[in-house]
């Protein structure tokens, strides 16, 4: 086993912060946002601070589930907040503990205390068939 392929920055796994959604913008436009991105997640963002991920799970569970009117349903009131973050210099292992921990699918990637990228459960499961332990 090679310790550093064990040790691949979160850099290179994760996604750029370049998907995100304002927390006024219904549950419709979250939706239709991570369709055209491909992408089961939105980070949250106001100004210059992100306040929380919205999610695929988000829009299930507490849209869908509670008859809500998705178009009339603000961000902000099913966004998952606060943002769980892991810093940029843990392990793909780290980052697989802190979700498995909070129950959750995908963790905001942080750079000196700046969002950089946004990490999901798939990059994880990619990250462990191409790297991890031959």
């Amino acid at each position: 086993m090679n310790s550093v392929r064990m040790q691949r920055p979160l850099a290179v796994m994760m996604r750029s912060v370049d998907q995100v959604i304002a927390p006024d913008a219904s549950a419709c436009e979250a939706a239709r946002q991570m369709r055209s991105a491909k992408v089961g997640a939105l980070l949250v963002r106001e100004g210059v601070g992100y306040l929380g991920l919205v999610s695929e799970a988000d829009l299930v569970r507490k849209v869908l589930a509670e008859s809500l009117n998705p178009a009339q349903t603000p961000v902000r009131s099913i966004m998952s907040a606060p943002l769980i973050t892991i810093d940029i210099g843990a392990s793909a292992h780290d980052a697989s503990d802190v979700m498995a921990r909070a129950g959750i699918r995908h963790l905001a990637v942080v750079d000196d205390g700046e969002v950089a990228g946004i990490l999901s459960v798939r990059d994880l499961l990619r990250y462990f068939k191409n790297w991890g332990p031959q």
